[in-house]
């Protein structure tokens, strides 16, 4: 197995997160980067609903790079995982997420984390 061309270790810290009915996902993870300086996380677990979901999906073609699904109706967040950080020098903050929601037939189905992910009851995170 070859060596990891560039690795950080660190003590790390859990930060417990509790997002409320209306609040955006992704803007209060970015936030959150902010507030805490976060210069590199990566969501543990994630459990809860949307009222409405934003997506990019992973079928990129040439004619069609960036195709996007909305959802307007309740979902249950089944998974959440990636990267997130608080940004330096001339960057903002950033993040690279994957959502995977199910709706109530239990029919699942994810994409690229985008802004427009509203909170329907709660969601529950940890962070490190």
């Amino acid at each position: 197995m070859a060596a990891a061309r560039s690795a950080a270790r660190s003590e790390g810290r859990f930060l417990a997160l509790r997002l409320l009915p209306g609040d955006d996902l992704k803007d209060s993870l970015l936030r959150v980067a902010q507030q805490e300086r976060l210069s590199a996380a990566a969501v543990v677990t994630c459990v809860g609903s949307l009222a409405e979901a934003s997506l990019r999906m992973a079928n990129a073609e040439r004619d069609n790079l960036n195709e996007v699904r909305s959802f307007r109706r309740r979902l249950e967040i089944t998974s959440l995982v990636g990267t997130l950080g608080c940004g330096h020098e001339g960057f903002g903050p950033h993040c690279h997420l994957h959502l995977a929601v199910a709706d109530e037939d239990g029919q699942a189905f994810g994409g690229h984390l985008l802004a427009g992910c509203k909170i329907f009851t709660t969601a529950e995170l940890v962070l490190v």
